[in-house]
């Protein structure tokens, strides 16, 4: 049994990889599927009444026995229905097959992020409800994007390698794509949080990787690290670059010598497929340990807009976020307990990191039961009825056997201003 709690999870159309926070050391593991890979074919196989994943599914397919499951990412993303055997069963109910069966070997999962190449509201839903499927409480489950975990990994690297901006190279069989994580300037005064975003800066479809990967050839490898140098050159143009990344089944044969050499020009280079899982797994250890994330990583479908409330949390008082600037809108529905010291009323502050303004809106108490002071109990609750519109509900939920609850619910809509397509002017 693996000993880490807190997991990241790289989840594609080809694979899945598992990294996993130990303790006892500084940064994530990553679980090896053989030895010196890390990838997990993403297929499952059912044979004499037993399911079966990754490579040893593979082993059924190549002799031709059992039922074998591919393509299971877009099978469940699509809510196929697939025959195995006698039965037919739904895709999102294979691909939480796959991954009950692949964690089993964790004795107890406290946290786990799935890092998937794109995310949207249907994505997250599913990837919770898997993560539910496997025992993890649903506010345990976190779904990121490559561009996030790329982001969340180099949080976690001494601060030089970020200290402009980080270059991510990402190559397959037919097309490199080119990120860059850079920080933003925000126009808000009142907050002093960090905040970055990763953006594609560039992507080429070149002709000469089809004939290299996955046996080289010698001469339209030099043209490809010729088209490659070109590339990084035209990414790196008046551009002051700390670190560069290399990811991709497409950069295991070295054929782009002189294009390293460009790479590595003033800045470290470094070379791995399990930057993805790693980055899912910091961010699984920041939800675990951090009240309060900051350097804040931002993108156009992130909230631009925070919502606070004045608290005291752990004996220090602070603007708490009800609702988190970084955070998607359809994962900021919560609920919390406090306990209310005075007043007639809960302030709430709205600070919109593109418009630079902080508005205040109110909730009144003047119809809560009178009582001594740290005797009210409240639950605080907030709802997202799209994008842009936070429901904040305010109930009275007793305290304990000295008073129970009452009818007491205030409601408040806010209206968010959102990106408004000027995100960009954050730069």
């Amino acid at each position: 049994m693996k000993k880490g709690s807190i997991l990241g999870v790289d989840l594609n159309e080809k694979s899945c990889q598992i990294s996993y926070y130990d303790e006892n050391k500084e940064e994530p593991e990553t679980m090896e599927a053989a030895v010196d890979n890390y990838q997990i074919p993403l297929i499952l196989g059912y044979y004499k009444d037993r399911w079966v994943y990754g490579q040893e599914a593979k082993r059924l397919k190549e002799a031709g026995e059992g039922d074998i499951v591919t393509h299971l990412f877009r099978k469940a993303v699509k809510r196929k229905k697939v025959r195995v055997g006698e039965k037919i069963h739904d895709g999102v109910w294979l691909l939480a097959k796959f991954v009950s069966l692949m964690l089993k070997k964790f004795e107890k999962i406290d946290y786990i992020t799935f890092s998937v190449p794109y995310t949207n509201v249907d994505m997250s839903k599913m990837l919770k409800g898997i993560g539910k499927h496997i025992g993890v409480p649903g506010e345990c489950v976190f779904v990121q994007d490559y561009k996030e975990s790329f982001c969340q990994y180099m949080f976690y690297q001494p601060k030089e390698l970020w200290q402009y901006e980080s270059a991510l190279f990402y190559c397959d069989a037919q097309e490199i794509r080119a990120y860059m994580l850079r920080r933003l300037n925000t126009v808000s005064t009142k907050s002093r949080d960090m905040f970055v975003t990763v953006e594609e800066v560039a992507n080429a479809h070149m002709r000469e990787l089809e004939a290299i990967y996955p046996v080289l050839n010698v001469d339209k490898a030099k043209d490809a690290d010729e088209s490659f140098k070109s590339f990084i050159q035209n990414v790196f143009d008046k551009k002051v670059v700390s670190s560069v990344y290399l990811t991709g089944e497409g950069f295991e044969n070295n054929w782009y010598p002189n294009s390293l050499k460009v790479l590595c020009n003033g800045r470290r280079a470094f070379l791995g497929n399990n930057l993805y899982s790693k980055g899912a797994c910091y961010t699984a250890y920041r939800k675990l340990y951090m009240h309060i994330e900051n350097p804040v990583y931002l993108s156009e479908t992130k909230l631009t807009d925070q919502i606070t409330v004045n608290m005291r949390v752990d004996g220090q008082e602070m603007w708490y976020p009800l609702v988190s600037w970084g955070a998607h809108w359809y994962e900021s529905n919560n609920q919390w307990e406090v306990i209310l010291e005075e007043g007639d009323d809960i302030e709430f502050h709205i600070e919109s990191l593109v418009q630079g303004t902080v508005k205040t809106e109110k909730i009144s108490l003047e119809r809560l039961p009178k009582r001594a002071e740290y005797s009210i109990r409240l639950q605080i609750e907030t709802m997202f009825l799209d994008e842009k519109t936070c429901k904040i509900t305010v109930r009275d939920v007793g305290f304990g056997d000295f008073f129970l609850p009452t009818d007491f619910r205030e409601e408040k809509v806010i209206h968010l201003g959102g990106n408004d397509g000027k995100f960009n002017s954050l730069s």
